[in-house]
């Protein structure tokens, strides 16, 4: 009896010993805010030895070694895209494009013939048509691929090309494309041709944690061709059937087409992904551009663990802080913090017209319930909230004023602040903003309008679970 007593105490002197140090490393970690350390220090101390091991896996951001020494030795090696006068950009958003400028160096350039497309089908269809009248290079990365009539007919198209010459990189992910990577067309393209990386690999995962986190992920989406025509925003390549979450389609998703000196950044953020995760050198092609070329001011920002992991939220909360009349912003995962959420509530109390688009249903329930944790302050600031269905609406827009939007792969989240490699673009486009606007109206018109009267009908055992989980919200 007092054996198992004296071995009962070890193990919770042991246990102590590492929470207490599991803490000391939470509150020495100089990268982390006050809101994520407060949330880590609650998981230790409130969820007996399982708070501990979840900081171990997931509680910092550490990058394979081999993989983080690339990505330095890539980035330094890459020259930057061209500039143009930061004059070009209207005063009350060089702020935006000026921290957006930071994140990886690039100026700002511009961007011609810019195509928002929604609807699903033309945005295939678009990506298709450039890819066959491709005359030297394909370059895509994707998230997730799927074997499904999108992921097949977009491989098929890659197979041609290669047979005829051009060469054709591809770079997926390894969590979102892991089944894609086994399959028969994946091998039938690499047969013909296609140079294929993989970016994290998700084999042994386990034995992976002894060197870097697993969910760090490479979120990105977007495609040059022949250096001349970029695309970039937040699709998939799957349908928006979605067949690996079927319950919650369709997925609706924007991409947006485009051409001038801007698409060399495009080609800039690939050649570093595709260096820094297959070793193998790609240059960035250049297409050739007047010395003053035309088209709208744009910029691209790609962030990520060892870039710039503020740089979504502050180029959102500059291009926030700089609306004047209104504003509006549709993402699937809504879990701000504390910063955008206030600059959010700041907007509509002096006097933006100010709306938010998420999804009725999430395919993240935590996630959900954290978005909904939000909703009172905002609704009581004076923001506008839609509830979209069906299916989920994964278009991560922002417009503003009518002339300036973001668009690109980045959630409103921790997990794409932090974790994820995201790209986005930020322009200034009146043209182009009218699109997204109507784009934007067809949403909000397919919602639910989720105002005080419909918080009043909350039960309070929602409300309870809204507030619980929104205390996670820095570790989600």
């Amino acid at each position: 009896m007092l054996e198992a007593i004296g071995t009962l105490n070890l193990a919770v002197a042991l246990h102590l010993l590492a929470q207490l140090g599991a803490a000391i490393r939470v509150l020495a970690r100089p990268d982390k805010p006050p809101a994520v350390r407060a949330g880590w220090l609650v998981l230790i101390f409130s969820v007996p030895v399982a708070g501990v091991i979840l900081y171990l896996l997931v509680g910092e951001t550490r990058l394979n070694f081999r993989i983080a020494r690339r990505q330095r030795k890539t980035l330094d090696a890459l020259p930057p895209p061209r500039e143009i006068p930061f004059e070009v950009v209207p005063e009350a958003w060089r702020p935006a494009f000026a921290r957006a400028a930071s994140v990886n160096g690039y100026a700002i350039s511009r961007a011609t013939q810019p195509r928002l497309l929604v609807p699903a089908e033309t945005q295939i269809d678009a990506l298709l048509a450039d890819i066959e009248a491709a005359r030297d290079s394909v370059h895509i990365i994707s998230y997730i691929w799927l074997d499904d009539p999108v992921g097949r007919a977009l491989a098929q198209a890659l197979t041609r090309a290669a047979k005829r010459g051009i060469k054709v990189c591809v770079l997926v992910d390894g969590l979102g494309a892991r089944k894609f990577i086994r399959t028969p067309v994946w091998a039938a393209m690499r047969a013909a041709g296609v140079q294929t990386g993989v970016a994290f690999p998700f084999h042994w995962p386990l034995f992976k944690l002894a060197t870097s986190r697993i969910d760090l992920r490479n979120h990105r989406k977007l495609a040059v061709i022949d250096a001349r025509v970029a695309y970039i925003g937040s699709r998939n390549i799957a349908a928006p059937e979605f067949e690996i979450k079927a319950r919650f389609a369709p997925w609706t998703d924007t991409m947006l087409r485009l051409e001038g000196p801007v698409v060399a950044q495009h080609a800039h953020i690939f050649a570093s992904d595709w260096m820094t995760h297959t070793g193998h050198a790609l240059p960035p092609e250049t297409a050739p551009a007047p010395p003053d070329p035309p088209g709208a001011p744009a910029i691209c920002f790609a962030s990520g663990p060892m870039l710039d992991t503020r740089a979504i939220p502050d180029v959102f909360g500059a291009a926030i802080g700089a609306a004047n009349t209104s504003l509006t912003l549709s993402t699937p995962y809504f879990v701000p913090g504390e910063g955008l959420d206030a600059a959010l509530r700041a907007a509509a109390r002096r006097g933006v017209h100010v709306r938010l688009i998420v999804p009725r249903r999430n395919d993240s329930r935590f996630v959900g319930f954290a978005s909904r944790s939000y909703y009172p302050a905002l609704i009581a600031a004076g923001v506008e909230i839609f509830e979209h269905g069906p299916g989920i609406l994964h278009a991560k827009t922002l417009l503003a004023d009518d002339h300036a939007l973001i668009l690109g792969s980045a959630n409103l989240d921790r997990r794409s602040y932090e974790l994820n490699y995201e790209a986005c673009i930020l322009m200034s486009d009146p043209e182009l903003a009218r699109d997204l606007a109507a784009a934007q109206e067809t949403w909000i018109g397919q919602s639910i309008h989720v105002d005080r009267q419909s918080l009043a009908g909350w039960s309070v055992l929602r409300r309870l679970m809204n507030n619980l989980i929104s205390i996670l919200a820095p570790v989600l």
